[in-house]
């Protein structure tokens, strides 16, 4: 079985897919920059904001001063351009990958499903000879040209397209997602869209798409993969991703999806239509060498783990948290809560409610409804009385809104956030996941 599949991954095929998804992820990662500049969201997100919430054990990691960040993005925007045409591709795609991840560990307010995603990607570009072929690379003569690539080149992102859309198709079975109560909140909310918003609006239209889209994320890699329902595929995929990127305004990644519809198809289907190159000779059938195969398992190994990570903490992971990020929990929860932060000096015992006037208007309506976002304020609370010469206690009050049930306490009031460490790998009893609101 493993030599049958180093066989598979191994074999050269024809590179057009590569070659095509070099191209739209160059331009995808244009859009996503200059989309952050021009929609004002890194004023709002970097340069208004006093600090942000940067993953715990990173929080040194902070937002360039001044306009620092609208360069920042200008830079990654010029390195999607050198990407998209293949200029110094490896150099290129190793800085976006860099520059990304700081951005992406930087700040944790605004979390989207797509950020992680293009980590994961920017990474896997830099391994991959996705320049060998129209690119001012091989005009230029730095790398020579190549028709042909190794399967896995493709099947890497093939594989990880498959485990992303099945993983999210799981997530979705789940009590509050079968009674369609997120989409209830959010296309209630939306039911002022013109044209649509009536639709959004019915309940048996909020159930249709809360089983269409477990039906859907269950499937398309499936539909994709066959030769004979690709094409019925990539229409599913156009639909289902427009129609996401229309009602939630998820920046690039309903495009990102539609475009890697072009890895399922073969070099001989998209040759004649966007190279028209002489056909590709069939290479080599040498297997792919065992380290090489050993990283590519032990890379879907932690992609598949990753997701499930959640399993081991207590609770449930749309209340808690505690395992939500890099797990392909997209879109499962609507969820709102604004903390009341309460100090009590120890010399004293006085008790003092604080304002959160250090917060931008972003981040106090994200961040109210992450256990782990509130410890970091309290922490920072504490440091900010302990360079007055003053030590405090820290309690918070916050009654946090999932799914549209009633308001519940997240985090326990009676316990001094500023004296409790932070545990990433057991569920933290300030957590109060007994109080998870049901029917």
């Amino acid at each position: 079985m493993l030599n049958k599949s180093r066989n598979f991954l191994g074999a050269e095929i024809d590179n057009s897919p590569l070659i095509l998804w070099r191209i739209f992820w160059g331009f995808l990662i244009v859009c996503e920059s200059v989309g952050a500049i021009v929609t004002g969201w890194v004023q709002r997100t970097f340069i208004e904001a006093e600090f942000t919430f940067s993953f715990i054990g990173l929080e040194w990691l902070q937002p360039l001063p001044g306009q620092g960040m609208h360069i920042y993005y200008a830079v990654m925007a010029l390195l999607g351009v050198s990407i998209m045409l293949g200029y110094r591709y490896k150099l290129s795609s190793a800085l976006f990958f860099i520059m990304w991840t700081a951005v992406y560990l930087m700040q944790k307010t605004h979390y989207n499903n797509h950020y992680y995603l293009m980590v994961v990607i920017g990474f896997l570009m830099i391994l991959l000879p996705a320049n060998q072929y129209k690119s001012l690379d091989v005009k230029l003569g730095y790398v020579d040209e190549q028709t042909n690539c190794q399967r896995w080149n493709i099947w890497i992102f093939v594989l990880l397209i498959g485990l992303i859309y099945v993983t999210a198709s799981l997530n979705k079975i789940h009590p509050d997602w079968l009674n369609a109560r997120p989409l209830n909140v959010w296309f209630n909310y939306k039911s002022e869209y013109p044209m649509i918003g009536a639709l959004l609006a019915k309940e048996w239209f909020q159930y249709t798409i809360a089983y269409g889209g477990i039906f859907y994320d269950g499937l398309i890699f499936f539909i994709l993969l066959n030769k004979k329902t690709r094409n019925l595929g990539f229409i599913l995929s156009l639909i289902f991703n427009l129609f996401n990127s229309a009602v939630f305004q998820i920046g690039v990644f309903p495009y990102m999806m539609i475009a890697s519809t072009v890895l399922f198809y073969s070099g001989e289907q998209l040759n004649p239509i966007f190279f028209k190159r002489k056909a590709s000779i069939e290479g080599s059938k040498q297997a792919m060498i065992k380290p090489a195969f050993a990283l590519f398992v032990a890379f879907f190994a932690v992609n598949l783990l990753l997701p499930l990570r959640h399993h081991l903490f207590e609770g449930d992971v749309h209340w808690t948290e505690e395992g939500h990020r890099l797990s392909w929990q997209m879109m499962l929860r609507a969820k709102s809560g604004v903390p009341a932060f309460e100090i009590v000096n120890k010399e004293d015992g006085l008790r003092e409610r604080i304002k959160l006037d250090d917060l931008t208007r972003g981040q106090r309506y994200d961040f109210g409804n992450k256990p782990d976002l509130i410890w970091q304020y309290a922490q920072r609370v504490k440091k900010k009385y302990q360079a007055e010469g003053i030590d405090v206690e820290v309690y918070v009050r916050a009654r946090v809104r999932l799914n549209g049930f009633e308001p519940q306490f997240l985090i326990d009031p009676e316990v001094d956030l500023a004296s409790v460490p932070w545990d990433r790998f057991k569920h933290s009893d300030w957590i109060l996941d007994e109080n998870r609101p049901t029917e």
